[in-house]
């Protein structure tokens, strides 16, 4: 009688561990970027149809990078859970830090329980207002395809290879940035990542903004347009 294969679970958990990495390095980038009057989200996607960057609700923003059939899945659980939530409740009571919470349970169980994880990193930002009590601040909280969870200051880099583009915005972020400096920024530090080319090109940037000064709905998209008056005034 031949004994069964064994594979101790510290050896299937780092399998695992590898296995999600690579996935996620093979995506293009994203960069989450504070600015004075908000939040702006940058990312580096040729396709028009296949959105990184999304709304979950009124002051809540995500971004994904990775599988996109399993990001925007996570991404529709989470506009689930926010609409549920505020209904039951109040709107007030959505919170950025919850989402992340929710997210993170979600892709730790995944994680552990099954054979393949989810090959997915993710960002959920929430723009402050001063008209909600513990709502004043921003927050960027980013979540990784093991369930690990942290919250970033400033700025955070998720997908592709992110040492040298996180070493750029070490070296060159500064608070209360404009937005036009922010995503100059931005752009400056995709390209590091953009397979060589000279110029990162308008038209392959997917630009997101949470705007403090917006009634209602925080989240606006950028369109192409908007995007070269602000890069290429």
């Amino acid at each position: 009688m031949s004994m069964p294969f064994y594979v101790s679970p510290e050896q299937v958990m780092q399998d695992k561990a590898e296995y999600a990495r690579k996935g996620i390095a093979r995506g293009r980038s994203i960069i989450i970027l504070e600015y004075d009057l908000g939040i702006a989200l940058m990312a580096e996607n040729p396709s028009v149809s296949l959105s990184k960057i999304g709304e979950i609700y009124d002051r809540v923003a995500f971004a994904g990078v990775g599988k996109f059939s399993e990001f925007d899945q996570l991404r529709k659980v989470g506009v689930r859970y926010a609409d549920v939530k505020g209904y039951a409740y109040s709107r007030e009571d959505v919170r950025g830090k919850a989402l992340a919470n929710a997210y993170s349970q979600t892709m730790g169980d995944a994680f552990t329980r099954e054979m393949k994880p989810l090959e997915v990193e993710l960002v959920v930002a929430e723009i402050g207002d001063t008209r909600f009590v513990g709502h004043e601040e921003n927050s960027i909280y980013k979540v990784q395809f093991d369930g690990s969870i942290s919250d970033h200051k400033g700025f955070c880099v998720i997908g592709g290879e992110t040492e040298d583009l996180q070493s750029n915005l070490e070296a060159n972020y500064e608070s209360g940035l404009p937005l036009g400096d922010a995503m100059k920024l931005g752009r400056s530090t995709l390209q590091l990542a953009s397979n060589g080319d000279d110029q990162l090109e308008v038209k392959n940037l997917e630009v997101a903004i949470l705007d403090s000064q917006r009634t209602g709905r925080k989240f606006h998209r950028l369109s192409a347009e908007e995007v070269r008056g602000i890069l290429e005034p």
